[in-house]
């Protein structure tokens, strides 16, 4: 998949394309929808598919104190964006200076001229342009002057009624429902970072941890146990290592600060590799994808009874990934 930042990247000539808009923030179902409904008319078409988002959200540049914590860094969504099958997404830096943009130049200077767009794909709650002041129907008054159609996709909902939303997988997540936010995202979700060292414990206690650095990708999930996988990346690119396939492992995962001993001033993402005690991962980067809470993070007596839940906890892991084969 071919990334722009800007819209003067894109190559002259560039279409005709299928454009799917939105902050597509963790990439769920419900934004999968649009990007579905994009490829199929860009099948019946010809035409290539775009997926046009921010590189953050952009409350974060409209009403700050009003942003929520990203579900997924921009790094993550491009690649989820990839997996759903877009031929080139254009990631816009959201600035003041885009948020000043009125919705006509916004449609001429990044979907017209530059993308050569035939058809343009939105959720039922995009807004656009300075102050919000685009919505669908402004789109498709541009869309009848300009030469393009514009499709609203309906809500993705469960049986309940309830939107499928980003909202909703944060909460879930909040909460250490990683499972049911599986459901909505239609995957697990997973944080990613490097391996960097930690204080060692795990493995003078039998279960060594591959330790995530605290500015790593993806929204963390509730403290507690969580079964779950690692999936090696190897060494960053330009690191000298050489090319390193993608090795998937089950994995026994802890999020908290280590109540036990009381010497963790920050909550970590720390995770045991089963059966594995001589892995070597320190620089590497992994992402930590997770499948379901097995427990809360508790403070235990002594090392006997905290050695005895560990062992447990490897066990319910074990048991759970065979179980749900994801």
């Amino acid at each position: 998949m071919t990334v722009w930042r800007h819209p003067d990247e894109v190559p002259e000539g560039y279409g005709p394309s299928v454009v799917a808009i939105g902050k597509f923030d963790g990439v769920h179902s419900g934004h999968r929808a649009v990007i579905d409904r994009a490829r199929v008319d860009a099948a019946a078409t010809g035409a290539r598919v775009v997926a046009v988002t921010f590189d953050r959200n952009p409350l974060a540049v409209l009403r700050p104190d009003s942003c929520p914590d990203a579900l997924a860094s921009t790094t993550q969504k491009v690649r989820l964006l990839a997996d759903a099958g877009v031929d080139a997404s254009l990631v816009l830096t959201f600035d003041e200076q885009l948020a000043a943009l009125d919705p006509r130049d916004f449609v001429e200077h990044v979907l017209v001229d530059a993308l050569g767009v035939r058809t343009v794909l939105v959720g039922q709650d995009f807004r656009f342009g300075r102050a919000g002041a685009g919505d669908p129907e402004t789109l498709r008054a541009l869309g009848t002057e300009l030469g393009f159609d514009v499709h609203v996709v309906e809500d993705v909902c469960a049986v309940d009624g309830r939107r499928v939303s980003s909202t909703w997988v944060r909460n879930l997540l909040a909460d250490g429902d990683v499972a049911t936010a599986a459901r909505l995202l239609g995957r697990p979700h997973a944080v990613r970072g490097e391996v960097v060292h930690g204080l060692k414990r795990g493995r003078d206690l039998g279960y060594p941890t591959a330790n995530l650095s605290a500015d790593g990708d993806g929204l963390v999930p509730a403290e507690g146990v969580y079964a779950g996988w690692l999936v090696d990346e190897g060494e960053p690119a330009g690191a000298g290592a050489a090319p390193h396939a993608r090795t998937r492992y089950p994995a026994a995962i802890s999020i908290g600060t280590n109540p036990t001993f009381g010497d963790v001033l920050v909550r970590q993402v720390e995770a045991y590799v089963l059966d594995e005690t001589d892995l070597d991962l320190y620089g590497h980067t992994v992402e930590i994808r997770f499948v379901e809470r097995l427990r809360g993070m508790v403070a235990f007596s002594g090392i006997e009874p905290l050695m005895a839940q560990m062992a447990d906890d490897v066990a319910r892991t074990r048991a759970t990934l065979l179980t749900r084969g994801t």
